[in-house]
């Protein structure tokens, strides 16, 4: 029984990497839905835990998206470092909340990004002119877009990759295919150090972690190289829904 449930979680995280490198996202937060819903592991664990799978999964998607010439190097890091600082503290902060509350909090914060998301994709016009990278703007915006999604990241067990994305097209004028490679790097960094907090207060399960790798990775490589050749309102569709549905899978 228990390899016959190993198997399946090895199977639906290779469906849900290949969702995730499509559209750019590390997940943490759809993981989180899927492990603690259809698999009941308790809410901390399945945060660190997913928050360092989604480590390993950026990885393998960030590769693929840098070489399909699909991200900002430079934004990328900057504020991918950023983050990673900001995750540390936030994911001191998490451990300390109940588990009712951080679950209600996390499901908010994914509802949120993917209204923002539909604001931005949708209603929003996609004419952002982009920054100069020697501008005292684009410095300012890079370290803050990476102080506030670090630490949503680690507070809330999240990638925060829509807010990424969104900081990415709104402060830096990215375009939207540009913005979902880049954020695979970006939260990269972020990943590594939000799951290293969880790791060090013990909500951190190896071999969980190593099954759902299984599966994420091998699908989030394939997913990345579907990102340029699919319809550009597929790709819209995909960003909006992904959090929506991971946020309504956590409190129903």
């Amino acid at each position: 029984m228990e390899v016959l449930l190993t198997f399946e979680l090895i199977f639906v995280m290779f469906l849900t990497g290949l969702l995730l490198g499509f559209i750019g996202a590390g997940g943490s937060g759809f993981m989180i839905a899927i492990l603690t819903v259809g698999f009941g592991y308790p809410i901390h664990m399945a945060m660190g835990t997913a928050l360092a799978a989604m480590m390993f999964t950026s990885l393998s998607g960030a590769v693929s998206h840098i070489r399909e010439k699909n991200a900002d190097l430079i934004s990328g890091g900057i504020v991918g470092i950023t983050g990673a600082i900001a995750a540390w503290f936030g994911a001191g902060i998490a451990i300390n909340i109940p588990e009712s509350i951080i679950t209600w909090l996390t499901a908010s914060m994914l509802a949120l990004s993917s209204i923002a998301l539909f604001l931005r994709l949708v209603l929003a016009s996609e004419s952002v002119s982009q920054l100069n990278k020697k501008s005292i703007r684009y410095f300012v915006s890079v370290i803050a877009l990476g102080a506030i999604t670090g630490f949503l990241s680690g507070t809330f067990g999240i990638g925060a990759t829509p807010f990424i994305q969104l900081g990415l097209m709104l402060l830096l004028g990215l375009p939207m295919r540009m913005a979902a490679g880049t954020s695979m790097l970006i939260i990269l960094p972020i990943a590594a150090a939000g799951g290293a907090g969880y790791f060090w207060a013990g909500s951190l399960n190896i071999q969980l972690l190593v099954t759902v790798l299984v599966g994420t990775m091998t699908g989030s490589y394939i997913g990345a190289k579907l990102t340029k050749r699919a319809p550009q309102k597929l790709l819209k569709i995909g960003i909006i829904v992904t959090p929506l549905a991971a946020a309504l899978l956590l409190i129903l």
